[in-house]
C-alpha cells in the first residue's frame, strides 16, 4: 500500500491521521507528515508514531496521496518544486477558500485535485466535509477520499459554486454555535448561577436538543412548538428573539460569511 503524506500538521490534519489510525485504515508507518517552522508535526508523529519526514522529497517518496494542510496564505508561495513532486499523486487540500483552478495551477501534475472543506467537529469524528474534484475520480481514489473524510465524521460531494456556501455554514457555523452557547451561558450567569453551572447548563441544552433534532425526522419548528405553550414562558423568550429578528441576523450572518468566502476565492 502507497504511504499518505501531511504537508501541514494542524489540527484537521491531526484529526485525519489519528482517524486512519483509529479506523485500520493506515497504520502509522504509511503514513507521513512535514510542518513548517514549528514543533506542530514533530508533536503529531511523536504521539501517534506516523513519521516524521525530513524533506519535501522524503515526504512524497513513496506517498500515493497528499493531504495540504497548511494555512492557506501558504498556497502561493509554496515550494515550487511541489509542482514535480505530486505527478502522479492525488492532491487533497484542506485550505479555505482555495479553489480547484488555484490547486490546479500550483499542482498541475497531479492525478487529481479535490478541494474540501472540513469543519472543526471533526477533530473528534463528528465533523461534515463538502468537497469537490476537478475531474471524475477512479473507484481507488473515491474510496480513499471515503477512509480520509471519514476519519472526520460524514461527506458530501458538492459542485464547486456551493463550497463557498458551505464554509458559510458548516465551515463557520460550529462558532455561530459556540457564540450561541457563550450568550446562554451568560444569560444563565445573570439569572444568578456560578459560571461552571451556567456552562454546564448551556452545553447540556444544546446537546440534548441537538440530539433530539438529529433523531426526530420533523422539521426544527416542529420541535421548538412543542416546546411553547400559549402565552407561556418559552413564547416569551422566543418573542423576544423575533423582535430583534434573530432568523434575519443568522441568515445576514452566513450571508456575510459566504461574501467573504468568495473574496478569499477569488
Amino acid at each position: 500500500m502507497e504511504s499518505i503524506a501531511f504537508l501541514g500538521a494542524g489540527n484537521m490534519a491531526a484529526a485525519m491521521v489519528e482517524g486512519l489510525i483509529a479506523n485500520g485504515a493506515y497504520a502509522p508507518g504509511r503514513i507521513l507528515c512535514l510542518g513548517g517552522g514549528g514543533s506542530t508535526a514533530q508533536a503529531l508523529s511523536v504521539r501517534t508514531g506516523i513519521r516524521l519526514a525530513s524533506s519535501l522529497d522524503d515526504l512524497l517518496a513513496d506517498a500515493g496521496t497528499l493531504v495540504v494542510a497548511f494555512k492557506p496564505q501558504h498556497l502561493a508561495k509554496a515550494d515550487p518544486r511541489l509542482a514535480e513532486l505530486t505527478a502522479g499523486r492525488l492532491v487533497l487540500s484542506v485550505l479555505a477558500g482555495k479553489t480547484l483552478a488555484s490547486l490546479e495551477a500550483a499542482f498541475p501534475r497531479a492525478r487529481n485535485r479535490v478541494r474540501s472543506m472540513p469543519n472543526t467537529p471533526g477533530q473528534i469524528g463528528a465533523g461534515l466535509t463538502g468537497w469537490c474534484a476537478a475531474s471524475p475520480l477512479s473507484e481507488a481514489d473515491r474510496a480513499l477520499l471515503g477512509q480520509l473524510f471519514g476519519a472526520l465524521g460524514g461527506s458530501l460531494e458538492l459542485p464547486e459554486s456551493q463550497i463557498d456556501g458551505f464554509t458559510a455554514i458548516c465551515g463557520s457555523g460550529p462558532a455561530y454555535v459556540f457564540e450561541f452557547a457563550a450568550a446562554l451561558r451568560d444569560g444563565a450567569v445573570g439569572l444568578g448561577f456560578d459560571p461552571a453551572t451556567a456552562r454546564h447548563l448551556a452545553v447540556e441544552t444544546l446537546l440534548g436538543a441537538s440530539r433530539l433534532l438529529a433523531r426526530r425526522d420533523v422539521d426544527p419548528e416542529v420541535l421548538r412548538n412543542q416546546v411553547t405553550s400559549p402565552n407561556g414562558v418559552t413564547a416569551a423568550g422566543l418573542a423576544r428573539m423575533a423582535s430583534r429578528d434573530f432568523r434575519g441576523m443568522v441568515r445576514e450572518t452566513v450571508e456575510a460569511a459566504r461574501s467573504r468566502a468568495r473574496e478569499l476565492s477569488a
